[in-house]
């Protein structure tokens, strides 16, 4: 867990500080994971090509991991690029986003520092061109110092896949007599994990509009709460991450059990096989 940073709430702008004011900081998520989507629409809309639209979403990138920092979220984790965005893209936008990826972390380890965060990836990142892994590494030891929110970006990352690696991962410690099959259990599997240094997600944020998972850390969100806005992900800023987490501060997380007030209907009483049937 990042060592908890001095707070910068002050820095916060205007508009981010009336939403900040409603929230109560003691109960703020420990980990937020954003699926960013809505860069090729939110260009398609403005008549613009493809390529505008990521440059867009990358300029969102900056100010909610910002946002972020100056609230001291610990954990902020965003889907940067999907296995399948690196499978059925084509190849022209692929070789574009590798640009933006090393252009986006060479110009913004500075900002980062600045702002105590440090970066990490997930994902099978060494299927990565080389170029890009030396910078994805210069990045992550550049800020690797920085005690605040820890940026997690998922690149060439599927959800399925991250399972089909921990299983092979157990697979192999099995066979080599380092694991017995009876030792299996969740945590052995939690343990393999690409995100086992951190805790899963309690609030998980989609962008456009779209009601669905994407193969995004299906493991890690059996639990999250999920708020989805039709905002597209150029148009995202920090208020709206705040704006989030109000809204997961208004639920009740129950993790398959009653929420505060319920009581259990005494059943003691019935036979095991009785069967109500409501009248």
């Amino acid at each position: 867990m990042p060592i908890s940073s001095p707070s910068r709430v002050h820095e916060l702008p205007a508009d981010e500080q009336a939403v900040y004011r409603r929230l109560d900081a003691e109960r703020l998520p420990q980990h937020v994971a954003i699926i960013m989507d809505g860069n090729g629409r939110w260009a398609g809309k403005r008549l613009l090509k493809r390529f505008i639209g990521h440059q867009q979403g990358a300029e969102a990138v900056h100010f909610v991991v910002e946002t972020a920092s100056r609230i001291d979220l610990p954990f902020l984790t965003l889907y940067a690029f999907s296995l399948e965005n690196n499978l059925r893209r084509p190849k022209t936008e692929v070789n574009f986003l590798m640009r933006l990826l090393r252009s986006y972390l060479g110009s913004n380890v500075q900002r980062m520092n600045d702002n105590n965060v440090r970066i990490r990836y997930i994902g099978r990142t060494q299927e990565l061109p080389s170029e890009v892994r030396e910078k994805m590494q210069w990045a992550e030891e550049e800020t690797a110092r920085n005690t605040g929110t820890t940026l997690t970006l998922a690149l060439n990352y599927g959800a399925r896949s991250e399972l089909v690696d921990a299983f092979r991962a157990i697979a192999e410690e099995i066979r080599d007599r380092k694991l017995q099959i009876g030792d299996i259990d969740e945590q052995e599997i939690q343990r393999r994990l690409y995100t086992a240094q951190m805790p899963d997600p309690d609030l998980v944020v989609r962008t456009s509009g779209e009601m669905r998972i994407s193969n995004f850390l299906l493991w890690q969100i059996a639990y999250s709460e999920i708020f989805v806005t039709d905002r597209l992900w150029p148009d995202f800023r920090g208020v709206h991450l705040l704006e989030a987490i109000e809204d997961y501060q208004r639920r009740e997380r129950r993790y398959g059990g009653l929420g505060d007030g319920s009581e259990s209907d005494d059943v003691s009483s019935l036979p095991a096989n009785s069967v109500l049937v409501p009248r």
